[in-house]
């Protein structure tokens, strides 16, 4: 099954069999596939109820940079939410699938800044908690392969943005599974600052599958499904990561921020690593 998955998933055209969509989670929205990653696209909420990839132990990140191409889904039947959402709200516009995790190929990174893979964030969550997880979740990927399934609570909306009226979620999960070593963790995560260790955001998948109301694993066999999603294991899973969970060749090699500050000049921080932005611009 693991073998089929990743011939197919790879593909750029993206064949998706029966097998595979057995594999993705339950959808409430409108189903779309892109090259690396599928998501449940909820026309109701303008954005992704959730996105489903997967980081392989096989593929080197760091080869592409940043691009920052935020532009519309059009493969969303109903069209996606636009830039014009976003802009002046004060919201971030916070990735699902992150760009470190699509920076294998010109076509994934360009693929992640779509705004179907986008969901209104609080800043200090984004570039705060939201890209220490995402961090964590990408260095345990480092020398296997998971799958990660990542939305917004859709149903804890209490405001909307922009004139197409995106809802901006009052809380985000994960959902991590390691088919080698049969194991799953979930997190759920408020929409603000967040001090506390990321390990203290952990839940069961069974209690995050009854507030989201999706099946993220189907396919598993009943008992297994039932084993990892009634449990926390928490001491499966490595809690620290490496200084760059990036695995580039170029970590050495130190450059200046290119983002804009609030003045309009460039940002001055400098960088040791394949980003072009630093923590404040990322």
């Amino acid at each position: 099954m693991k073998k089929i998955f990743l011939i197919l998933f790879l593909s750029p055209t993206f064949l998706f069999s029966q097998e595979v969509s057995n594999f993705l989670p339950t959808n409430n929205g409108e189903l779309v596939h892109h090259t690396y990653y599928s998501l449940s696209y909820s026309e109701q909420h303008e954005q992704s109820e959730w996105v489903f990839y997967e980081i392989n132990s096989n593929t080197t990140l760091g080869q592409v940079r940043r691009t920052n191409n935020f532009c519309s889904d059009k493969l969303i039947e109903t069209n996606s939410a636009s830039l014009s959402d976003y802009k002046g709200s004060g919201f971030d516009r916070g990735h699902l699938a992150p760009a470190g995790d699509m920076s294998f190929s010109t076509t994934a990174m360009s693929e992640s800044f779509l705004l179907s893979n986008m969901s209104p964030q609080n800043a200090s969550f984004n570039r705060g908690v939201w890209k220490k997880l995402e961090s964590l979740v990408r260095n345990w990927g480092t020398n296997i392969s998971i799958y990660v399934v990542t939305g917004p609570i859709l149903n804890s909306c209490s405001t909307s943005i922009g004139g197409n009226n995106v809802c901006v979620p009052n809380y985000f999960y994960k959902v991590i599974y390691d088919p080698q070593n049969q194991k799953m963790i979930s997190f759920i995560l408020p929409n603000k600052k967040g001090n506390k260790s990321l390990n203290k955001y952990v839940c069961t998948t069974d209690s995050l599958e009854k507030i989201t109301n999706i099946d993220f694993f189907p396919i598993l066999e009943n008992n297994l499904e039932e084993r990892l999603e009634s449990q926390i294991h928490k001491e499966l899973w490595t809690w620290t990561t490496s200084s760059s969970t990036y695995k580039s060749k170029n970590t050495n090699l130190s450059t200046q921020c290119k983002g804009i500050t609030q003045k309009g000049k460039r940002c001055k921080n400098k960088i040791k690593n394949s980003k072009v932005y630093c923590y404040y611009h990322d």
